[in-house]
């Protein structure tokens, strides 16, 4: 069996706000996605891959966090929790 998730990133950008959408895409993949947002600061220089890089960090993270509470949710609906889930 083969199966493939992918993660689709798309951003919005005002040349000081970006905000960062990380999706799970993939016939099987579970309905998830993640929320990143990021600030330029005034002293910095207007470089929106800097702005893009911090709220996918972000987004990706979001999900990332939210992909573990459903799998420990489901693990936790099945009766058990193996050991190397425990931290």
């Amino acid at each position: 069996m083969h199966n493939q998730w992918d993660v689709e990133l798309s951003f919005e950008e005002d040349g000081v706000h970006t905000a960062c959408d990380a999706r799970l895409v993939g016939a099987r993949a579970p309905a998830l996605s993640g929320h990143g947002e990021s600030v330029r600061s005034a002293d910095d220089r207007p470089l929106a891959r800097i702005g893009e890089e911090v709220a996918a960090w972000r987004a990706l993270d979001d999900l990332s966090h939210k992909l573990r509470a459903q799998a420990t949710g489901e693990i936790d609906d099945e009766g058990h929790r193996p050991a190397y889930l425990i931290y």
